[in-house]
């Protein structure tokens, strides 16, 4: 797919795109083809590339606490929060593009 494309398709800014997908792209979810019929590709199926694999490449780790653990509460809320850090990677893990693809569009209700 084209950059112009996905953008309209998406409602995202052209340039933003292409940033996130240079970030794809290094990190082998996606290739690139030059020319008439060029754009970009998935580099592997969408039943094996999951939403970790894509938010690990954009932003790094998932979740990822950074800060001074050293005193009594500190130490516990990094348990916690390792926790839920572990609970969020396990849920992006199991949603793949495919099974993203083929959910229905959520309902929209107006007030």
């Amino acid at each position: 797919m084209r950059i112009d494309d996905l953008s309209a398709v998406e409602a995202v800014p052209a340039n933003f795109l292409a940033q996130m997908l240079g970030e794809l792209k290094n990190a082998k979810l996606v290739v690139s083809r030059r020319g008439v019929q060029g754009g970009f590709l998935l580099a592997r199926s969408p039943d094996q590339i999951t939403l970790f694999d894509i938010v690990q490449a954009v932003e790094g780790d998932l979740m990822e606490l950074s800060g001074n653990f050293d005193g009594r509460s500190g130490r516990k809320m990094k348990q916690i929060w390792n926790e839920i850090r572990a609970a969020a990677v396990a849920r992006a893990r199991a949603h793949t593009l495919e099974a993203m693809a083929a959910k229905p569009e959520a309902e929209m209700y107006y007030i």
